[in-house]
């Protein structure tokens, strides 16, 4: 019994490559580039009540000037839980509140910093380009797997090799662009 290989049959891979990418943008935007981002604060999470919350959901987030960021809880309670929990995260900034909000300033960044920076951009687009490259290959296996129980000609495997290999280089192009993107970011002054 042959199987028709059409466009369906590499949307799941298609997506599973989607979701690297995705996954990669998601944690550039977490690594700091001398400017304030309210993303930043995403993953730190803060004592409220006994359950850990996040910043976001309990405060307001700004950007009152390029290296700042205001947060202003909405209930005043939580002021001191929120410092703390900025103090003890790996952003390594030092809050500064006047009783109603939080301060935080991002310093200049060094050059070494910068380039310690870049080459977490680069760690980062290289695991994707990994992963990208694992969901070629299970692919590739089974299409392997469907030529040698007959269900496929060596010319479709082949064709299926050729469409794949397309798929992934552009996937690879989009890491390429997010990571030179990023590092361009970091170096600039």
């Amino acid at each position: 019994m042959a199987i028709e290989i059409t466009k369906s049959t590499y949307a799941p891979y298609e997506d599973k490559m989607g979701k690297y990418l995705s996954n990669l943008t998601e944690n550039l935007t977490y690594i700091r580039a001398g400017r304030a981002n309210p993303r930043l604060l995403d993953r730190i999470m803060v004592d409220y009540y006994s359950s850990m919350t996040p910043i976001n959901q309990l405060a307001n987030i700004q950007v009152p000037e390029a290296r700042q960021l205001l947060i202003t809880p909405w209930d005043a309670g939580v002021l001191k839980n929120i410092e703390k929990a900025i103090y003890d995260s790996d952003l390594g900034l030092t809050p500064s509140s006047d009783g109603k909000s939080i301060r935080l300033t991002f310093p200049a960044l060094t050059e070494d910093r910068r380039k310690d920076l870049a080459k977490e951009v680069d760690k980062y687009g290289e695991e994707a380009k990994i992963n990208v490259r694992a969901v070629r290959r299970d692919f590739l296996e089974l299409m392997r797997k469907n030529m040698k129980n007959g269900e496929i000609s060596e010319d479709v495997y082949k064709g299926c090799e050729e469409d794949i290999q397309k798929l992934l280089n552009k996937y690879i192009d989009k890491i390429d662009a997010a990571v030179k993107a990023k590092s361009a970011e970091l170096m600039e002054i």
